[in-house]
């Protein structure tokens, strides 16, 4: 007895094999499955990536997030303590915590920026002391973003700019 094998198709089956449509259907599904996955493996980096930098800047800043800064800046320093500054985003909003010469009975609230857009409680804030406007006293940025808001050390407190030293303050950046 011999044993014989025979395919049997259809005449679809046969006609389709010809014409060679079951590779390209393959070939297509299979750059298809491929770019699904790659989208999928993006999407799941991205968001791994984004839940990591809040962690960081947990541990960074804490919760609200908080920053702090001990300078010199000539307010009410006489018994040689710096100045402690400490710039907070409470429910989105930036506020700047003052304490002359590090005596909390003295403190000070500089109110900043309101933060618009999703998670923006979660924004760190920077502070920066330089001499802004060139009269020998520094002056105190808070950084939100990349943004800066200067506030000027007249007369031993920061307050914002008027309009005329806002102008020459861009005019002299400008430079």
């Amino acid at each position: 007895m011999a044993v014989t094998q025979k395919t049997l198709r259809s005449n679809i089956q046969a006609q389709a094999l010809a014409n060679g449509l079951p590779r390209r259907m393959y070939s297509t599904v299979y750059l298809a499955t491929l770019l699904l996955a790659a989208v999928a493996i993006y999407v799941l980096v991205s968001l791994l990536l984004g839940k990591a930098q809040v962690l960081i800047d947990d541990v960074r800043y804490g919760r609200p997030r908080t920053v702090q800064l001990d300078a010199f800046v000539g307010h009410d320093e006489a018994s040689g303590q710096p100045t402690h500054l400490i710039a907070v985003n409470l429910n989105r909003q930036a506020m700047i915590i003052e304490l002359p010469g590090g005596n909390p009975a003295n403190a000070r609230t500089i109110s900043g920026p309101y933060l618009f857009g999703a998670d923006e409680d979660l924004t760190p804030l920077a502070l920066e002391l330089r001499d802004m406007d060139n009269d020998g006293n520094v002056d105190l940025l808070l950084d939100v973003r990349n943004e800066q808001v200067v506030y000027l050390n007249k007369d031993g407190v920061f307050r914002l700019p008027t309009a005329a030293e806002q102008a020459r303050l861009a005019k002299g950046n400008a430079r």
